[in-house]
């Protein structure tokens, strides 16, 4: 697949320009009572690079944003790339003492936050445990000003005595090897690591995730997927712009409010895990929705049943279903499905590497294992990080002197070159000899059972077989479940070891900010109980 033409100038900042050069009235943020077009925002987007400016902020400089989606967000991190600054994004589940740590080891000059999100009191939370000495200001986006603290629309006006001139030059200044963001994610051990990534390598990855998804002009993307995240923030409102595509963000994922929007905002796009599409699918006033305007739906690595993808399609009326797996080490995107493969490949892989990228299943050894044979996938190719930020025996660990990337995800590939995840490495657990994988059981589970809406499965000690596996259901609206059924019908659909030996009936799972199941927290309740 060639690269865009208009790919070639290779940096974020410019792409916006370029956009607003291209469709100047079509609409780029709806936001509430806010509507900017692709004109207006590059309009606001240079002015907060004057800001920028104005704060001092120089080529390479960290600033971070701590709040939800809104079109703010996007206005301070386009103007921040635009005066040739680093994004560092912070989680709006952090506590204060994670965002003190991800702000103090990127060194970031200025933090963009919100007050009263979901009754979070972000900058009493940091104040408590202790702003970085690296941090200047803290700029308040949305809601009250607290005292050391000011607001967005000031900001912004210290950046009018800027020459318009000055942010002209740190634009054309910047190239596509420029670092666009650091990325902090936490691994499976040790505290958080900064993914560092460059304006070209998103824009490529993106511009073929939008080839590959059959993204166009005129869709109008309802971005759940947080912009902390590089499913919102590089899938979510940088392949809008690079598209012309409506931006309409999303705070918090609620299925009613999701469904309410839908008809009543036209929404054509609506990324997410396959936890959002079986959360709406349960909705009991599913069928009072219009949902005809849905065209396409991209979620993630998780096996699903074939049954949700027919359902998607019936229900929810996509016309295109795709699947892809990632991880913010290989700036998100590694694997996609493409538009034309049939329901199976779609439930049941994460699709084939994605142009100019390698994909491989190893063994313990790096070498590369016969198709349909577990391994761990490793990843190769310009996606893959610069680097974890200022630590590079980490990045020795993570990347081998072949420039392959070890994911430590656990995957098969079969004779197409498609890739099944099975696991984390971290999540399998042994029964009794046997490696036993989560999402593999999460999914016969589902499988064996209709009346089961969601189901995590953990690994917990077992004094005879060493582990053995503990299941969270969540039934859906109306079904009555019985563990001892629940085991039987699991017996009749995969092998015994296989088979939870508990089967914990639960309202909800816990999920984190970007929907995916926080099972940390099932292991610590199973611990707590000495199950």
């Amino acid at each position: 697949m060639p690269v865009r033409a208009d790919l070639d100038h290779g940096t974020i900042a410019q792409m916006v320009r370029n956009s607003a050069a291209k469709w100047p009235d079509a609409e780029a943020i709806v936001d509430g009572d806010v509507t900017l077009t692709y004109a207006a925002l590059s309009a606001r987007v240079d002015a907060a690079a004057a800001a920028f400016v104005a704060a001092g902020i120089e080529r390479g400089d960290r600033a971070a944003i701590w709040a939800p989606n809104i079109w703010e967000w996007v206005v301070a991190a386009a103007g921040l790339h635009s005066a040739g600054g680093v994004l560092v994004p912070l989680n709006t589940r952090f506590k204060g003492t994670e965002a003190a740590y991800v702000l103090g080891a990127s060194r970031a000059r200025i933090l963009f936050t919100v007050q009263g999100f979901l009754d979070a009191d972000y900058v009493g939370m940091l104040d408590a445990a202790g702003r970085p000495d690296s941090l200047e200001r803290v700029v308040v986006l949305r809601g009250d000003v607290p005292a050391g603290c000011e607001s967005f629309a000031g900001f912004l006006a210290a950046g009018e005595a800027v020459d318009p001139a000055e942010v002209d030059r740190r634009v054309a200044a910047l190239g596509p090897d420029d670092v666009s963001d650091i990325l902090f994610t936490s691994g499976t051990t040790g505290q958080p690591k900064g993914v560092v990534q460059t304006h070209g390598q998103t824009l490529r990855a993106y511009g073929s995730w939008s080839e590959v998804i059959g993204l166009r002009p005129g869709d109008r993307y309802l971005i759940v997927n947080p912009f902390f995240h590089a499913f919102g923030y590089k899938a979510g409102w940088t392949a809008s712009l690079l598209n012309g595509v409506t931006i309409l963000p999303h705070a918090v994922f609620d299925a009613a409010a999701v469904l309410a929007r839908v008809p009543a905002d036209r929404i054509s796009v609506l990324p997410g895990p396959p936890t959002l599409y079986q959360t709406i699918l349960a909705a009991p006033d599913l069928a009072d929705h219009d949902l005809s305007s849905l065209r396409l739906a991209v979620t993630g690595a998780a096996a699903i049943p074939v049954e949700l993808i027919h359902r998607m399609r019936r229900d929810l009326t996509f016309e295109t279903i795709i699947t892809g797996y990632g991880l913010t080490e290989a700036c998100g995107i590694a694997t996609m499905c493409r538009y034309d493969d049939d329901p199976e490949t779609i439930a049941n892989t994460s699709g084939r590497a994605i142009p100019d990228v390698d994909v491989r299943v190893v063994d313990d050894t790096g070498t590369e294992v016969p198709r349909g044979e577990p391994g761990e996938v490793v990843v190769r190719g310009y996606n893959v990080m610069r680097e974890y930020f200022e630590d590079p025996a980490a990045t020795a660990e993570a990347i081998d002197a072949d420039g392959w990337l070890h994911t430590g995800d656990v995957g098969v590939m079969d004779t197409r070159g498609y890739l099944r995840i099975t696991d984390r490495t971290k999540d399998m657990f042994i029964v009794g000899g046997f490696n036993a994988y989560p999402a593999e059981i999460e999914n016969l589970v589902l499988a064996a059972d209709e009346r089961v809406a969601q189901v995590a499965v953990v690994g917990t000690p077992d004094e005879r077989m060493g582990e053995v596996g503990v299941a969270f259901v969540v039934a859906k609206p109306g079904a009555e479940l019985d563990a001892a059924d629940l085991t039987a019908r699991c017996r009749e659909s995969m092998a015994n070891y296989k088979v939870p030996r508990r089967f914990v009936f639960v309202d909800e799972l816990p999920l984190n900010a970007t929907g995916k199941v926080q099972k940390f927290v099932l292991r610590d309740l199973l611990a707590r109980e000495g199950a």
